[in-house]
C-alpha cells in the first residue's frame, strides 16, 4: 500500500527541508511518494529536491484562484499575506494547512503521512505499519487539553466545533496535534465534503472564517465526533519527539544532544521547531553523530 508523504514548506525552511529529505531517503522504507507543497514563487527552488519518489506541487494546482499571495507591506515585502474576498488575510502557516487538506482531492494513495519541514528521521520506519488491518493509526492524546494550555488549543477546538457542526467541546479535551501524523485520504475527502454540505460553500471559505484553526484538530475531531472513530485506531504514541518551546533545553549543541537523548523507543524522528532558534548546522551535526 503506497503512502503519500506530505510536506508543506516555504523558502525560509528550504535547508531544513533538504535535511528532512536526506533523512527520509535513508530511513523511510516501503512504498511511498513524497509531495512537497509550496507556493508558486517557491516551486523553482524546491525542484532541486525532486527525484524518483519526490515531486513538487504548486499551491496554484490545489487552491482556488481567489486565494493568492501578495507582499506584506508591513514587512517591506519580506513576508507574504494570502488574500481572498471571503475572509481575513492569512499567513503562510495557515495556507500550508490548507494545502495539506486540499491534496486529498488530487491523489490516489490511501494514506497521507504529514511530515513537517523541520522533522528529521532517525530510525527506520515503514509507513505501511501505520495500518492495523483496515484501520489507520490516529494520533490522539486523551484529555491533554486543559484550561491552562500554553497555546491556542482552546480556540482551535472552538473553531472545529463550528466547522464540523459538533460540540460544544468540554475540558479536558483530546489533542491530535503532532508533526508526524497519518490521515486516511478517503476520510480527508469525506471531511471536505462534510464541511461543504454543512456550510453550503467551498470548504476553504468555511475554514478561513477564522484564522484560529488547526487541520490536525479538524481531522481528529471529525473522526471521533462525526465518524465515531470509524476506520481508525487511536494511539497516544506520537512518532516524533518535538522541541516546541525555546526554554525547554539549552539553546546550543549540548541542549540538542540532551533533547535527542530523550527520544522514546517508539519515536522515529525529531522535530526542532524553526522558531525555537537552534542553529541548523548544529542539528545536522547531531544527526550525523546519531547516524555514525
Amino acid at each position: 500500500m503506497r503512502t503519500a508523504v506530505v510536506t508543506a514548506s516555504y523558502a525560509n525552511d528550504f535547508e531544513r527541508c533538504r535535511l528532512l529529505c536526506e533523512s527520509m531517503d535513508l530511513r523511510l522504507k516501503g512504498d511511498w511518494v513524497h509531495y512537497l507543497l509550496v507556493a508558486p514563487f517557491d516551486v523553482a527552488l524546491f525542484r532541486q529536491l525532486e527525484g524518483s519518489r519526490r515531486q513538487v506541487v504548486s499551491e496554484s494546482d490545489l487552491l482556488p484562484w481567489w486565494l493568492r499571495a501578495v507582499p506584506d507591506p508591513l514587512s517591506g515585502g519580506r513576508r507574504k499575506l494570502w488574500l481572498s474576498p471571503y475572509g481575513l488575510p492569512l499567513r503562510g502557516w495557515h495556507v500550508q494547512q490548507l494545502r495539506r487538506l486540499a491534496l486529498s482531492r488530487h491523489i490516489e494513495e490511501a494514506t497521507m503521512f504529514a511530515v513537517d519541514s523541520d522533522v528529521v528521521f532517525l530510525r527506520d520506519f515503514d509507513p505501511a505499519d501505520l495500518w492495523q488491518g483496515d484501520r489507520l493509526t490516529l494520533y490522539r492524546k486523551d484529555g491533554a487539553i486543559g484550561a491552562r494550555m500554553r497555546s491556542n488549543h482552546l480556540e482551535w477546538l472552538a473553531h472545529s466545533d463550528r466547522l464540523l457542526g459538533i460540540g460544544p467541546f468540554s475540558l479536558p479535551a483530546h489533542d491530535y496535534i503532532n508533526t508526524l501524523i497519518a490521515w486516511r485520504t478517503d476520510t480527508c475527502r469525506a471531511l471536505l465534503d462534510h464541511v461543504e454540505t454543512l456550510h453550503g460553500r467551498n470548504w476553504i471559505r468555511a475554514v478561513t472564517r477564522s484564522r484560529q484553526f488547526s487541520e490536525c484538530m479538524i481531522y481528529g475531531r471529525y473522526v471521533d465526533e462525526v465518524l465515531m472513530g470509524e476506520g481508525h485506531a487511536a494511539s497516544p504514541d506520537g512518532l516524533c519527539h518535538v522541541l516546541w518551546f525555546d526554554d525547554s533545553y539549552a539553546r546550543d549543541i549540548g541542549g540538542l544532544r540532551h533533547f535527542m537523548d530523550e527520544m522514546a523507543p517508539h519515536q522515529i524522528g525529531v522535530g526542532v521547531q524553526s522558531f525555537v532558534g537552534h542553529d541548523l548546522a548544529d542539528i545536522r551535526n547531531v544527526v550525523l553523530e546519531r547516524a555514525a
